[in-house]
């Protein structure tokens, strides 16, 4: 039997600032960069979920495996799981150890229903949207703005920060671990790589794009990509 090959496509969910996405896999290995997301993914028929990622994350599956998946908006996926992002860290668990076994198999049994691959996501979409809370929290918009503001560069973004919302330093790095898996200087290095990478990729050169992100040159922005990423931008792109 010939298995299709669907490419990765992606269109915004029904959940505020969340993004659905399918694909089929082409077979060998793949590598997933840290976005400061988290996922709940339909992979063929079980429903995991992808934590935070800090570094790279290389996994492989056969030819032919389908995924479909909700990426939250970063911080907003703790609050729909009902864990904290920290205990998730480099984490790709299944659902039922994280809800009861019988929540997290009436979730897949109302997905199932859907009987393609195509209805299957648009059923994911749905009951997540159906189960999500409000929009995320105070701090986690004020981490967010601050950090898409370019107010968390610096040596002492994260005390303005802090002194703005009115915590400690060491308050804020532990709320923030919560929403989003990482404390707040690593949480602007990881937003603004995938920021500087999708310039990269429409063919800007890349000290033009280390003067527009916020690097200090073309070495600082190879240097934080290939630490984060475990390759340079150039290979990445390419």
């Amino acid at each position: 039997m010939t298995v299709a090959v669907e490419p990765y496509r992606e269109r915004p969910a029904r959940v505020a600032g969340a993004e659905l996405w399918t694909r089929t896999s082409e077979g060998g290995e793949f590598r997933i960069l840290p976005d400061g997301c988290m996922d709940l993914l339909l992979m063929d028929d079980e429903l995991y979920v992808a934590g935070p990622d800090n570094r790279a994350w290389t996994g492989s599956a056969p030819r032919g495996t389908r995924y479909a998946g909700v990426r939250f908006a970063p911080g907003a996926a703790p609050g729909f799981l009902g864990v904290p992002a920290r205990e998730l860290l480099n984490e790709r668990v299944l659902l039922a150890e994280l809800w009861s076994p019988n929540r997290a198999r009436r979730l897949l049994d109302r997905i199932r229903s859907s009987q393609d691959h195509a209805d299957r996501a648009d059923a994911l979409d749905l009951e997540v949207a159906r189960l999500a809370e409000g929009p995320a929290d105070g701090l986690t918009a004020q981490v967010l703005s601050s950090v898409r503001s370019g107010l968390l560069r610096g040596s002492a973004g994260v005390s303005r920060l802090a002194g703005t919302i009115g915590l400690s330093e060491r308050q804020l790095h532990r709320r923030c671990l919560d929403a989003f898996g990482y404390g707040p200087k690593l949480l602007d290095r990881v937003l603004w790589m995938n920021v500087a990478l999708d310039h990269a990729r429409t063919g800007l050169p890349l000290a033009d794009v280390a003067m527009i992100t916020g690097y200090a040159d073309q070495a600082h922005l190879t240097r934080d990509v290939k630490a984060l990423t475990g390759l340079p931008p150039r290979v990445l792109i390419s």
